[in-house]
């Protein structure tokens, strides 16, 4: 009943996409997935998310050998490109109600 379900609210490929964030460390191996984290998968691309730049680098590395093993467990042509992205920045924003302004660092003329 529960597989009737799934096929019939097209929810195979997304089971199937979270069934492999959930075995990530084990896909591309425990110390990329300590610094590397899938944010999602929209029209072939995974978006992954590093804990540095020096990941970021390496992980651009790695995504041809990282695009087969997914395509390995999704099927063929699920994932074509992997987009890397660095560590989030930090935020200025100090409180619920700051200002939009740059603050004290806005005399640079």
């Amino acid at each position: 009943m529960l597989e009737r379900l799934v096929v019939n609210r097209g929810w195979e490929m997304d089971l199937r996409v979270q069934g492999v964030f959930g075995r990530w460390a084990e896909l591309v191996g425990a110390e990329v997935a300590d610094h590397c984290t899938p944010e999602g998968l929209e029209d072939a691309k995974l978006v992954v998310r590093t804990d540095s730049t020096a990941w970021a680098t390496q992980l651009r590395l790695l995504a041809p050998a990282i695009v087969r093993r997914l395509n390995e467990e999704l099927g063929h042509g699920t994932v074509v490109h992997i987009e890397v992205l660095g560590p989030h920045g930090p935020s200025w924003k100090k409180g619920l109600r700051s200002s939009g302004g740059r603050g004290p660092r806005d005399t640079y003329g």
